[in-house]
């Protein structure tokens, strides 16, 4: 078991879907509680990140400050309520990243800001290591309107690390990638 938290970023508007992702059927319950239930067999402390409490369960949830959609409001929110000097991030609608992937970004994170994954086609900007040290930058980018998470990659000191499966790296956005979901986990 992972010492250091994990939060699940559940936030967004889930525009592409055109529902909400978080309560998609997913093997045999809903998408949060399939990641929740995962996620909390891996890491020892598991949280939720969040515009608002829209769940049943009573999960350890972190609810993001302000009106706009972001994950560097998020990732505010999160370091504001979490003590802890790093946090892992996954977004709710990542469902097979496996737990040997979580490892390697937890263990290639050593003197970095940002440890993140990329396959042959993609970064996964929301998939990794962040630390605590991002709070300022991630503050004075909120403050000047930048809202996006590449822009704080890009001025952090960042790893990006590779990886061959692109499979376990599905990101459930439209409604052919939940096919494409579905199709995998049966």
């Amino acid at each position: 078991m992972f010492d250091i938290p994990c939060v699940i970023l559940a936030g967004g508007k889930s525009s592409r879907m055109g529902e909400n992702k978080v309560f998609l059927p997913f093997k045999h319950t809903i998408l949060i509680d399939y990641q929740y239930n995962k996620l909390s067999k891996i890491f020892h402390k598991v949280y939720i990140s969040s515009k608002t409490n829209k769940f049943e369960k009573d999960y350890n949830l972190i609810l993001d400050e302000g009106e706009v959609y972001s994950p560097l409001l998020a990732l505010k929110s999160i370091f504001t309520t979490i003590k802890n000097d790093s946090v892992f991030i996954i977004s709710v609608d990542t469902p097979f990243v496996s737990a040997r992937t979580m490892e390697k970004l937890i263990k290639k994170n050593k003197n970095y800001d940002i440890t993140i994954a990329r396959d042959k086609n993609n970064s996964h900007n929301l998939l990794g290591v962040f630390k605590k040290t991002l709070l300022k930058n991630i503050e004075e980018n909120l403050s000047k309107d930048i809202y996006k998470i590449n822009f704080l990659i890009k001025q952090s000191k960042s790893n990006i690390v590779e990886f061959e499966n692109e499979d376990e790296f599905l990101n459930i956005n439209f409604k052919e990638d939940y096919d494409k979901a579905l199709k995998q986990i049966t």
